[in-house]
């Protein structure tokens, strides 16, 4: 049965507990999953948990934690960096004694890189960046302000900036703009693997794709 479970990260003024869903039956095979960044992650949560409901049924015990700032965190996203996101992952790795990985889309750059495992369509930080900026730039432009990508980039790394509701900060700018999708070994999982459909991280809202969580999960199990 799906449940909430706690781990602690390190946070500005000390642990912080956060929250994870959670399949944990004490298994032998416990699969850490990584959400996709930004609003992606927020797109992709109904896949992810129903991908856990088909991993429970074929065995693995499965974990999805909150990424800092995000979702039910406590912590503030403005003071959130992908180094701090990694950090966090590894902290969550040895609390639920993961034995492997599946990193979504931008998840892979803040993964547990030494563990073995999947990685479904990783992103470069550079590329999840701009689809922020360039969203912002039509944004503004529908309200009248006259933006582009690279006055808002000179802007984010001196002070920060609001993309898609969230606080950007310099150094999580600073950090998207080189950061690749961590890889050793880990098996890349392809949109076209999981038997057809849209990409829900692309949809305006969030969506649940019963066949492509099906397919995902016997990716991982097998």
């Amino acid at each position: 049965m799906e449940f909430c479970a706690t781990w602690t990260c390190p946070g500005p003024d000390g642990p912080i507990h956060e929250h994870a869903a959670a399949f944990d039956r004490g298994r032998e095979r416990r699969v850490l999953i990584v959400p996709a960044l930004f609003e992606e992650q927020n797109r992709t949560r109904r896949l992810l948990v129903e991908t856990m409901r088909r991993l429970d049924a074929a065995g693995l015990d499965s974990f999805l934690p909150d990424l800092p700032g995000c979702n039910e965190s406590p912590q503030d996203f403005a003071h959130q960096s992908l180094h701090a996101w990694r950090r966090a992952m590894a902290d969550a790795t040895a609390q639920f004694a993961a034995t492997q990985v599946l990193a979504v889309r931008g998840g892979a750059l803040v993964f547990p890189a030494h563990l073995p495992g999947h990685v479904l369509e990783p992103v470069k930080g550079a590329s999840l960046l701009r689809h922020l900026l360039r969203a912002r730039v039509i944004s503004g432009r529908e309200a009248g302000e006259q933006l582009t990508i690279e006055g808002l980039l000179d802007q984010g790394r001196e002070h920060g900036l609001i993309l898609a509701g969230y606080r950007f900060n310099p150094a999580m700018i600073a950090g998207l703009e080189g950061a690749l999708p961590a890889h050793e070994g880990q098996r890349t999982i392809l949109l076209s693997e999981l038997g057809g459909g849209a990409a829900l991280w692309t949809r305006a809202e969030p969506g649940e794709d019963a066949a492509q969580a099906a397919a995902l999960a016997r990716i991982v199990a097998a």
